[in-house]
This record gives structure tokens, sequence and C-alpha cells, in this order.
């Protein structure tokens, strides 16, 4: 297993982006990879709730864990820390042995000057994510977040 870990600046206050990593309407449109689409199925955004979201790539040629153009993942929160973190775990649905298993994502948020530092670690990626596409994707989702923080989501 692997991990990935990313960090990215945003030109917002810690508590509107804690916020934006649990309201369900807004992760459809930043915890999603360019080059795909969401849709979140369940969304409790509570220590012990849990998550299912589906995320589905825009060009048919692309290949899906889950089924043939798409990616479903379900999950819970473990550990909630208003305003500094928020901890999952999470797994693809999937018959795919090499894309199996429950991975930990945590964000942490930090004061930082003129806004807050995110900081993502993916731990226990399955041996058929290369960490490189994973953080490929967290990095252009990690831009859609700032993108809607620092552009007036309350």
């Amino acid at each position: 297993m692997s991990s990935t870990h990313i960090s990215r600046h945003v030109n917002a206050p810690r508590a509107i982006v804690y916020r934006a990593l649990l309201d369900a309407r807004v992760v459809a449109t930043w915890m999603v990879p360019t080059g795909m689409t969401s849709h979140v199925h369940a969304f409790d955004a509570r220590e012990g709730g849990s998550f299912r979201i589906s995320l589905t790539y825009d060009e048919p040629t692309a290949t899906g864990k889950t089924t043939a153009h798409t990616d479903t993942y379900h999950g819970r929160f473990v550990k909630l820390v208003t305003n500094e973190q928020v901890v999952e775990v999470v797994a693809f649905e999937t018959t795919d042995p090499a894309m199996s298993g429950e991975m930990t994502i945590t964000i942490s948020l930090a004061d930082a000057e003129g806004g807050t530092d995110v900081f993502a670690v993916h731990d226990g990626l399955p041996r058929g994510v290369p960490p490189a596409d994973n953080e490929v994707g967290w990095r252009s989702s990690l831009a859609k977040l700032a993108v809607l923080v620092e552009t007036g989501y309350k």
C-alpha cells in the first residue's frame, strides 16, 4: 500500500474551508478530478456518519473501477475536529482485487498568512492505483476547493 501527500494554500479562513469539506452540495463540485463529474448518493457529515459518491469519466474511453466509466466509493467519517481536521475511511466498490481495500484520507487545516494551508494525506492506496495518478487527482480537486472558498462560498 502506498500514500500521497498534497498541500495547498487557500485564501480563506479555516472555518470556511472546513465547512466546504463537509457540505455535500459543494463536495460534489470540488472533490472530483478534472475530467470527471460527481454524484453524491448519501452524505452524513458527522463522526460515524457514512457517505457514498460516484465519479464518472467525461471521456467514454476512460475505464472506471466500479462500472465501465464510473468509480463509486463509500466510506465513513472517523474523526472530525471542527475547523482543523477531517478523517475518512473509504473503499472503492469494485470486484477488482487490485483496487480493493480501505484507504484513509486525512485533511488537516492550519492558519497561514492570508488564509489556510490544506494538507491532504491519502494512505493505503490499493496496488492498482498509481500514486502519481492519485496525486494529480488530488491536486485538481484541491485547486477546485481553493476557487470555491476564495470566490464566495460561506
